[in-house]
């Protein structure tokens, strides 16, 4: 078991120098990279071939959801009609650690002919790649952590690195916000937690539970429990708040042995309780609940922006939404 062990750690070992070593390599072919495709009104096309198609793929995934638009060009489809994707305008972004493969030297004249420009990600300065590339990126490493030499694994987790490391620095330059990235990512949970609004999960008309300022404690406890919430918002003639009455509230109530279902409900609600406008993110209601002192509070009423309420919002329903 320990050689098992110590063999999977020579690799990580391996791979890690691997990056380590690229940090020093980095100079101005970095600058001008990041330069040409942000001057340019085209998309970068990222293209590779084997293992190092499968990075090409990723790092084209990553651009595009981060704000730089990208495809991926399979370099054996593009010699037969897949390089009328590409445009004057796009900069192709090119993946080849020996620099020779040869589906990819294939379509350089092509390339050139269209007039996109070409930045090339390889372990070969001296490569047939890297002599037609309008800049070069350095990805070279000693050895691969394959035992026999032979199996990418240094140089694509060297590569893939190095394409993340520009799709961070577009990312920067671009000045994109954590909005533009759940657009990008609408479906998951990631795209909930950054584009939910309290409008979008709060209730609303009838399933809003509201009293006027001249109810009595008996209407609001009936109307909590219609509506399942735990609360109720107490509004003026004007529909502005004044007061919430919490489930809370009613079992301090029941403590004063008194007749105080008959109470009038401003002698027993929260006056000025906290609100959030029904136009905020949803993370933003959730971080209120939490952060609430003296405690955590589960529910916030919801108001518009003439403070007029519109819904109430409970913790379960963020909860329910994947809002965490």
């Amino acid at each position: 078991m320990m050689d098992i062990l110590e063999e999977a750690k020579d690799v990580l070992h391996q791979e890690a120098q691997g990056i380590e070593k690229l940090i020093p390599t980095l100079n101005q072919n970095f600058v001008n990279a990041v330069n040409m495709i942000m001057k340019s009104k085209g998309r970068v096309i990222v293209t590779g071939m084997g293992k190092s198609g499968h990075i090409a793929r990723k790092v084209s995934a990553t651009l595009s959801s981060t704000g730089t638009p990208s495809i991926f060009l399979h370099p054996a489809e593009a010699i037969h009609g897949d390089l009328g994707m590409v445009t004057s305008d796009d900069v192709v972004l090119a993946f080849s650690n020996s620099g020779e493969t040869v589906e990819i030297l294939n379509i350089l004249p092509s390339l050139k002919r269209i007039g996109a420009k070409l930045i090339t990600v390889v372990g070969n300065h001296n490569s047939t790649l890297a002599k037609h590339a309008d800049i070069i990126l350095d990805a070279s490493v000693e050895k691969e952590a394959c035992p026999l030499g032979l199996a990418p694994t240094t140089s694509t987790t060297a590569a893939l690195a190095l394409g993340d490391a520009l799709a961070v620095v577009l990312l920067t330059q671009h000045h994109f916000t954590k909005e533009q990235f759940g657009i990008f990512h609408p479906g998951g949970a990631l795209g909930k937690k950054l584009l939910l609004t309290v409008d979008d999960v709060m209730h609303k008309g009838q399933d809003n539970p509201v009293v006027s300022e001249d109810s009595i404690v008996q209407d609001a406890l009936f109307l909590m429990t219609e509506k399942g919430l735990g609360a109720v918002s107490v509004v003026d003639e004007d529909g502005k708040l004044v007061g919430l009455v919490t489930d809370g509230d009613v079992r301090r109530g029941l403590e004063t042995g008194s007749n105080f279902l008959q109470w009038p409900v401003d002698a027993m609600m929260t006056k000025n309780p906290r609100v959030i406008a029904n136009h905020k993110l949803a993370t933003e209601a959730l971080h209120i609940m939490e952060k609430n002192q003296p405690r955590p509070i589960t529910v916030l009423p919801v108001v518009d922006k003439d403070d007029k309420v519109v819904g109430m919002i409970h913790i379960t329903d963020l909860l329910r939404q994947g809002v965490v």
